[in-house]
């Protein structure tokens, strides 16, 4: 047997991943492309935020997107990159990015079946003080033979084809989600490819750690106070719950997922739709959670079974360990009981 040193050479990369699972589904490849685009434009991202300081990209753009954020120099990089990318990969019709108040329709001639909804730079908030932040994404088929418009991202998370998110932390991790369960793969900047580096992730049933920013406790739920109070305060004898929260949705629920626990971004008075997006925050990352054995809901109904009506539409999140938001839900359901 030859040695060939510490070098891997038979590397399953989220190109091979894909590629396999389309054949063996006897697919066109048009998913495959459409990912392989989405990993260019990922890793393009991924170089900004590591360069974003000498290149000049912190600061304020000088704008606010459509939901009322301030827009960052790199986010309009980030969202360049994923539409140009989306429309080279000639597999797409429609796209629906947080920085865009209107759905993207891709020219006749470089149209495909899907439909991609994606933030291109979720947590861009944290980006001048160097914290972790991502992109999430989520993919559908187009399911009219219609003219393709904003309608045909207005489907609910069970028809989801593929979801996923890209994580700029201490190294660039890749997540994605299909039917076939949640995989993860992390760039390698020596060859440029994202290896695979856990297969089948599996949240655990409880964990011990929970999220969310308890700054607004004063305007939250009554259920969700009772819930914080039950995890610092456990009247059966166990260790107290820790808590984590950074404010970038990815960065927070990687570890939710890694770790376990809950991952709650609640309604309150001054919110009562909650304030993450529908399309492409919530029910891309519900869908990651579901398929890792987790729960994702806005306390009244599972994320995934939401129709949405319009394309920046808002929703609640309570999503994590299923044990974790089982407890959750009990307590809401005794509330709206009352």
């Amino acid at each position: 047997m030859v040695d060939r040193g510490p070098f891997e050479t038979d590397i399953s990369t989220v190109t091979r991943f894909v590629t396999e699972k389309g054949r063996k589904a006897r697919g066109t490849g048009e998913l495959t492309q459409l990912l392989n685009s989405l990993c260019t434009a990922i890793k393009a991202i991924s170089s900004a935020v590591r360069q974003a300081g000498i290149a000049e990209l912190y600061g304020i753009a000088g704008s606010t997107n459509v939901t009322g954020d301030q827009v960052k120099k790199l986010d309009i990089l980030s969202n360049d990159l994923v539409v140009n990318m989306l429309k080279s990969s000639y597999a797409t019709c429609v796209l629906v990015s947080e920085e865009d108040t209107n759905a993207i329709i891709i020219e006749p001639e470089k149209r495909g079946k899907y439909v991609v909804c994606f933030d291109p730079l979720d947590g861009s908030s944290n980006i001048d003080c160097l914290v972790s932040i991502g992109t999430i994404f989520g993919i559908y088929r187009k399911t009219s033979t219609d003219e393709p418009s904003e309608k045909d991202a207005l489907q609910p998370g069970r028809k989801l084809v593929a979801a996923g998110y890209a994580l700029y932390g201490s190294a660039t991790m890749l997540v994605l989600a299909m039917d076939c369960g949640v995989n993860s793969f992390m760039l390698d900047p020596s060859i440029g490819e994202f290896i695979m580096v856990d297969r089948n992730v599996k949240i655990k049933k409880k964990g011990n750690i929970y999220s969310l920013n308890e700054g607004y406790a004063k305007d939250f739920d009554p259920a969700i106070n009772e819930y914080v109070q039950r995890k610092k305060f456990p009247s059966d004898g166990s260790a107290p719950y820790g808590a984590r929260y950074v404010g970038s949705m990815v960065a927070d629920i990687h570890r939710t997922l890694v770790y376990g626990g809950i991952f709650i971004y609640p309604a309150n008075k001054k919110n009562p739709s909650g304030k993450l997006r529908l399309l492409y925050e919530c029910i891309p990352i519900a869908y990651i959670m579901e398929k890792a054995g987790g729960i994702a809901t806005t306390g009244k109904e599972n994320i995934l079974d939401i129709i949405p009506t319009e394309i920046h539409q808002k929703a609640p999140v309570i999503m994590g360990s299923p044990e974790d938001v089982q407890e959750f839900l009990d307590i809401y359901k005794k509330y709206k009981a009352k």
